[in-house]
């Protein structure tokens, strides 16, 4: 356990050049990640083709004349509402991954640095942490709560 940790410590103090190299591999691969580029971009197409579409047919607020049917209305509305923020926040984090894959730096693991495996990166393309660094970090959350 000492050495395994030993090792991620001088990992993470390890000059750059590390990181310009894995960078360097990435790019050679050409198009390692392109599956996932393009589930990337249909999946950013298709929140902003609904978020247009909702801006289009955006509804009024009406009037019910039954208070449960009101307080039903704005239910839905809050709920909707919140289906929409969440959707801003994958946006966010697939225009991160896209330019990240520009940069390449797309696959490496903001924690250790080391190259995030493939299968993670299929399954949740805009992550940025490799599955031990995010356990991790979920394990350091759950601590200071």
């Amino acid at each position: 356990m000492k050495a395994r940790s030993l090792a991620k410590r001088t990992r993470r103090t390890s000059p750059r050049p590390v990181v310009a190299k894995r960078r360097a591999q990435t790019s050679t691969a050409g198009g390692k990640y392109a599956s996932i580029r393009r589930e990337l971009q249909k999946q950013r197409n298709a929140i902003l083709e609904e978020v247009g579409e909702g801006l289009t047919k955006r509804d009024g607020q009406e009037a019910f004349p039954d208070v449960s049917d009101q307080a039903s209305a704005e239910v839905d509305q809050n709920f909707t509402m919140r289906i929409k923020e969440r959707e801003q926040k994958l946006l966010k984090k697939i225009d991160e991954a896209l330019d990240r894959m520009k940069k390449n730096t797309y696959g490496i693991c903001e924690r250790c640095e080391e190259e995030i495996p493939y299968q993670r990166l299929k399954a949740r393309p805009v992550t940025t942490l490799c599955i031990a660094c995010k356990t991790l970090q979920e394990q350091e959350e759950k601590f200071r709560r």
